[in-house]
């Protein structure tokens, strides 16, 4: 909602600069989103000027040259376009220097080879209206140079609030000031229906109303005018209508719109002489029913819809909007003003049913009061007198009453204290209910609290008055205190395992993303897994979202290569990703889902830039998502391996190996097969993906130290001749024949050449208790060298 500052401080002025208030607002529950200037600015440079002469410009034939008397000793020469300027007018005049509404700084100019310094101002110029076809023609009474906002309304700051649904009441003007002067203790002046009495409701000769539907319009009301006449609206009205976000139209609907922004009820005006039969009939539509609205639009009700109709049909959505058929127009001299509540989630339903909102709709969704009803009706009545001429005919319908008596809440001191943690002195307690327009009595133990009816539907409970005295007396003075360690709070051991492993892979530089659950069958294509089995695996939904969400993943990998190509497309040069999160199978016997949590990672692009050492650039392979998988598992203490493998289609056939402990597959980690890389529009890639369920099983919760220091170990390499066969069988050999004393194995190299395999090894002996001798070493050295002559494989040279 804008919220002209102009218009708030008619009712309560803080002396306070626009960003305070909101700042305020802000500290107390009504979130501001921005301020903005409507109107002009460096006002000092508009002025009230006095027309001349008016002569035709010399080389245009629409334009004029005027001199006006503006205050000065000489006369200003202006050049004019308006049709209607003419000597002895009083116009507003725009100085060089003046700044206008869209932020233009106005200069001196020629305009045809004719001098100007400045501009005579229309309506639209100065945004307080939206007439443009000629000049704004002032009182004669003015004198010339006079500063032109002591006139008119021309400038004001403007916030913008952000409103949430439970707060309807600060969808108008009066109910923010009420806010704001809660808010900053800022006096608040009485409510401007306050003293205004319609009279006894009986009703209205020659009109009829019929409420069908009194569980859906709970309240409707009607009063009648007539001797209208349609005219223009003045300045002020205008100005605070555009700077709220409405455009003016005549006065009558004018009225309309103001008193909806005054006092939060939307406002309809009939065409009395346009209701056909005299009589409103207000009921739910028929399926299909059609009204033409007032933008001219067919548009087909929902079938719970309200309509408002008359004797030849539908004329108005009720609560949305109005009927093209009984609008008001220039000819209008009797006006039915119709103010009603409607039941804010039959609004809310229909309104979306049409894709149709409007700002009534916007405050009836949220739920109205009866009572709003009455009170707009007070504003409207003083303003349909004042600015359009009208007399109001005796009598007036209010079908419905009030709403239901205001409710009573105790509020206990005790209660106070518990939920906010301090002591809010009684005194305080009392001054913001009274200013938010609260009753408040004494009791026993506490407060009795009276809702007031625009915030009956809000306010229902203690806890809700405790709120609002903690936003308004509290928030900012409680105390600063820790949480209490109770039990039961920790992190489970298989949620720590998953926050150590995502620190591991954030520690070096890789990304995380939060995948999607649902996929969309093609990925199964995409990652070359289609098949019989592959499908048997997969988890269909029976009531997808779309086509598009139809199963559930099977694995990380769609997830990743998507952010992967979104990520390169957009300008990244390298890319290094995870994702943690849940994946799904098939069940092969029980017909339930198999889930685990999965860790997936993708690597794409160069890993360092180009040097000059080196002006090509090394990609993301195999070896770069090796050593980021045994980072995960080395941090997490579990011991783990690496076997080729040819399981998993979307890996690069003789570049990818599953990744095992203790006999039990934990993943894989490979490189991209080509054609999956394309399908992403990748040039390469590296992948793996855990089991974090199974590692979880396996890490040690409480880590075991052996001393490392003592006993210095015993260092030597082993040089092998092997067939065409995994380094890491013959590391298992190794390991198997060592025994306790060989702490370490590492393969350090590989050389091929004729069909012949070399293996370079690193050993390392060490003893917990002793410094190991060299026979003890030499002895270990034999039986490791037996083993692997078993295995046909012997020692180089």
């Amino acid at each position: 909602m804008r919220l002209p500052l102009s218009w708030l401080f008619e009712y309560c002025e803080p002396m306070m600069t626009p960003r305070d208030i909101a700042t305020r607002l802000a500290m107390t529950g009504t979130e501001v989103g921005r301020i903005h200037r409507h109107g002009v600015d460096a006002l000092e440079h508009f002025v009230v000027g006095k027309v001349l002469t008016a002569e035709q410009h010399p080389n245009a034939d629409r334009l004029r040259v005027c001199t006006v008397d503006v205050g000065d000793t000489e006369p200003a020469h202006i050049v004019c376009g308006a049709p209607n300027v003419a000597a002895g007018q009083t116009v507003a005049v725009a100085r060089p220097g003046a700044i206008m509404p869209d932020g233009t700084r106005l200069k001196k100019a020629k305009l045809r080879g004719e001098p100007s310094e400045g501009m005579i101002l229309a309506e639209d110029e100065l945004a307080i209206g939206t007439l443009h076809a000629g000049t704004m023609v002032l009182d004669d009474g003015l004198q010339a140079g006079q500063f032109l906002a002591e006139v008119l309304p021309i400038a004001t700051d403007v916030l913008e609030l952000e409103i949430t649904p439970n707060r309807p009441d600060c969808l108008a003007v009066y109910g923010a000031a009420r806010e704001v002067h809660a808010a900053t203790g800022a006096p608040l002046e009485p409510a401007p229906w306050e003293g205004v009495d319609l009279g006894p409701a009986s009703g209205i000769d020659g009109v009829t109303i019929d409420v069908r539907d009194p569980d859906l319009c709970p309240r409707f009301t009607a009063v009648a005018y007539e001797g209208v006449t349609i005219a223009e609206s003045p300045p002020w009205l205008k100005q605070r209508l555009m700077a709220s976000g409405q455009r003016p139209i005549n006065n009558v609907v004018d009225i309309t719109n103001y008193v909806m922004l005054l006092t939060g009820q939307p406002v309809h005006a009939f065409d009395r002489d346009r209701i056909a039969g005299g009589r409103l009939v207000v009921r739910r539509a028929n399926p299909g029913e059609e009204v033409t609205t007032l933008d001219d639009q067919v548009r087909r009700m929902p079938s719970d819809g309200m309509l408002i109709e008359d004797a030849e049909g539908p004329t108005s959505i009720a609560g949305i909007m109005g009927g093209a058929r009984s609008e008001v127009s220039g000819d209008t001299t009797r006006v039915l003003l119709e103010m009603a509540t409607w039941d804010g989630p039959n609004i809310l339903a229909t309104s979306n049913a049409l894709g149709l909102r409007t700002e009534a709709s916007a405050r009836f969704e949220k739920g109205l009061s009866p009572e709003a009803t009455v009170e707009a009706q007070a504003v409207a009545l003083e303003l349909m007198t004042s600015l359009a001429g009208a007399t109001r005919l005796p009598g007036w319908f209010d079908v419905g009453g009030a709403g239901p008596e205001a409710a009573v809440i105790r509020l206990r001191e005790a209660r106070l204290r518990s939920l906010l943690g301090i002591d809010v002195p009684r005194g305080r307690q009392i001054g913001v209910l009274r200013s938010l327009g609260f009753g408040v009595g004494e009791a026993a133990d506490g407060l009795d609290v009276t809702v007031p009816h625009w915030r009956r539907n809000d306010v229902t409970r203690e806890a809700d008055v405790i709120e609002e005295i903690a936003r308004l007396a509290a928030l900012e003075e409680l105390p600063a205190t820790l949480p209490r360690n109770r039990p039961g709070a920790r992190l489970t051991w298989s949620q720590r395992v998953r926050r150590r492993a995502e620190d591991v892979l954030v520690g070096r530089g890789v990304q995380e993303i939060a995948g999607w659950s649902f996929a969309a069958p093609p990925l199964l294509d995409r990652l070359r897994l289609a098949g019989e089995a592959a499908m048997r695996a997969v988890v269909v939904l029976e009531n997808p979202m779309s086509e598009d969400e139809s199963i559930l993943r099977p694995t990380l990998m769609g997830s990743l290569l998507d952010a992967a190509r979104h990520n390169l497309a957009h300008g990244a040069e390298r890319v290094a990703l995870f994702d943690s999160g849940t994946v799904y199978l098939a069940g092969a016997d029980d017909g339930l889902a198999h889930e685990h949590h999965g860790l997936g990672v993708v690597l794409a692009g160069p890993l360092t830039p180009p040097s000059w050492r080196s002006a090509q650039a090394a990609p993301a392979d195999f070896f770069t998502a090796k050593a980021l998988a045994g980072a995960v598992l080395d941090t997490l203490r579990v011991p783990w391996e690496v076997r080729p493998s040819d399981h998993w289609a979307f890996l690069h056939p003789g570049r990818a190996a599953e990744v095992t402990a203790n006999g039990q597959r934990l993943g894989f980690v490979g490189e991209l097969h080509p054609l999956v890389a394309r399908e992403w529009d990748l040039e390469g890639g590296a992948a793996f993906a855990l089991n974090l369920d199974v590692i979880a099983r396996l890490a040690p919760e409480a880590p075991e130290y052996r001393d490392v220091t003592s006993f210095p170990p015993v260092r030597q390499d082993l040089s092998l001749v092997v067939d065409d066969r995994p380094a890491a069988d013959v590391v298992a050999i190794v390991r198997g024949a060592g025994g306790a004393l060989l702490r370490r194995v590492e393969t350090f190299d590989r050389f091929e050449r004729d069909g012949e395999v070399s293996l370079a090894l690193h050993l390392e002996f060490a003893a917990p208790d002793r410094t190991l001798t060299d026979e003890e070493v030499a002895r270990v050295r034999e039986k490791i060298l037996a083993a692997l002559a078993e295995q046909g494989v012997t020692p180089r040279g």
